[in-house]
């Protein structure tokens, strides 16, 4: 890079100015009617209230044109790279895709039995999740670059390396996606991360530990939960909570099996150039500033435009079907069987044991949550005990994985995780958070 005063001075605000702007979007907490927020999750709100009356279609349509495109695949090739990315799927997710567009359709026309295109099951996925994430892959898909791609990570990643390191085995760059992640949404967490995975910038362990850990929902839904639970006096300690279980398991996750056993090997075999290149020896915020320019000087609008809009494809075509398919399946298991009423009769004992008030109905909601999210908090409202409901909600939220959003988002990435690795990273979380959160509230109540 040239080292002429000019240069330097174009090359820094270059760096600067859209990397502020991806702060500001993705980072800064607002305060709105319904609660704080952040700027593209309040863009993504405006824009679904704008569409919501053809949005569902939408989202039926572009399920439908994954399907069509990986069945025209099978006997036609697609030559073109992004063709290729959207439509080569294997026979296992073209299968989910087609079971996807099924129950999308039948939603969408309210065709078939109310236990599968009800409020609380199809319709919760058509009318509520792939309304929602339409909306936030858009502007996420196009605004993600001015974290990306100026410069914003590689200075970070210089600099706090020493921390992420020691602390989470990771490198310095993923205190950004965390952070984007724990204040924006997961959805974006889990969208930074594949899009990083995918540039050689994170190992396959690396990868698989930053999505499975830090793709926190939004502070909106967390109040959300708080407000279905009748809580949102707690709404300081609540969250503050949330984070100190979500440490913990950042300590112990990366350290322990399934994600401890993944390889240290970079997407296609090949890491980043500025990775390849290893350090530079400098003082971290020289090195980190020396990098941050170079990128910002190697960045073109246009490369910016073209990246945008294949993110926005990639998530419209490639993720919302699969959301859409495992997603619905999750939740009518939980709504309509035992299941998860039976595999949380386990936790009886241990809830009696950390002296949890009504440990039998609560005991019914430690593990729906893989389903969805929000199941919990659903389940919990009758229980009278505050400190009990308090501990349903902030397990929730602690426990990342669920299939309904993030669970259908990772399997749908090229991140690699598989369905056995997000059944054990959740069962671990939960175990692992259980007795932080258990004790917190002791103090609380």
């Amino acid at each position: 890079m040239s080292s002429t005063p000019s240069t330097r001075a174009s090359s820094a605000l270059k760096f600067i100015i859209p990397s502020l702007i991806g702060i500001f979007l993705f980072m800064v907490p607002i305060s709105t009617d319904d609660g704080l927020t952040v700027p593209v999750a309040l863009l993504a709100g405006w824009l679904e209230g704008l569409l919501s009356g053809i949005l569902p279609a939408m989202g039926v349509i572009f399920i439908g044109i994954s399907v069509a495109g990986a069945i025209i695949a099978r006997f036609r090739p697609f030559s073109s790279g992004i063709a290729v990315s959207l439509f080569h799927v294997t026979n296992g997710w073209l299968l989910i895709r087609i079971l996807g567009f099924i129950f999308a359709f039948l939603t969408l026309f309210q065709i078939g039995p109310a236990w599968l295109v009800g409020d609380a099951t199809g319709g919760l996925l058509l009318y509520s999740l792939i309304l929602l994430l339409i909306t936030v892959f858009f502007f996420a898909g196009y605004f993600l670059p001015f974290l990306l791609n100026f410069g914003l990570l590689e200075f970070f990643g210089s600099i706090l390396t020493i921390l992420m390191r020691p602390l989470f085995t990771l490198p310095g760059r993923s205190s950004i996606d965390g952070l984007a992640s724990w204040l924006g949404d997961g959805t974006i967490g889990v969208l930074l991360t594949s899009q990083q995975y995918e540039s050689g910038h994170y190992t396959q362990r690396e990868a698989a530990v930053i999505s499975t850990t830090f793709s926190v929902v939004s502070i909106t839904f967390t109040i959300t939960i708080l407000g279905e639970l009748d809580l949102l006096a707690y709404t300081l300690p609540y969250y503050l909570t949330i984070v100190a279980a979500g440490v913990v398991c950042a300590l112990i996750m990366p350290r322990i099996p399934p994600l401890s056993r993944k390889k240290n090997e970079y997407y296609n075999q090949q890491p980043a150039e500025e990775i390849a290149n290893g350090h530079t020896g400098k003082n971290p915020v020289s090195s980190g500033w020396e990098k941050a320019l170079d990128k910002a000087s190697r960045t073109h609008w246009s490369s910016v435009l073209i990246s945008g809009t294949k993110n926005v494809l990639d998530m419209w075509i490639s993720v919302i079907p699969i959301v859409m398919g495992l997603g619905t399946i999750a939740v009518v298991i939980a709504e309509f069987t035992p299941l998860f009423a039976w595999l949380g009769a386990p936790f009886v004992p241990l809830l009696q044991l950390m002296q949890v008030p009504e440990a039998v109905a609560a005991s019914e909601t430690m593990l729906i949550g893989f389903a969805d999210m929000f199941l919990p908090a659903i389940l919990g409202t009758d229980i009278e005990s505050e400190m009990t409901r308090f501990i349903i909600g902030a397990l929730s939220v602690s426990q990342l994985i669920y299939m309904s959003e993030v669970g259908g988002l990772l399997l749908g990435s090229k991140l690699p995780v598989r369905f056995t690795d997000l059944v054990l990273i959740f069962l671990e979380r939960t175990i692992i958070s259980l007795p932080v959160i258990v004790l917190i509230a002791h103090f609380i109540f």
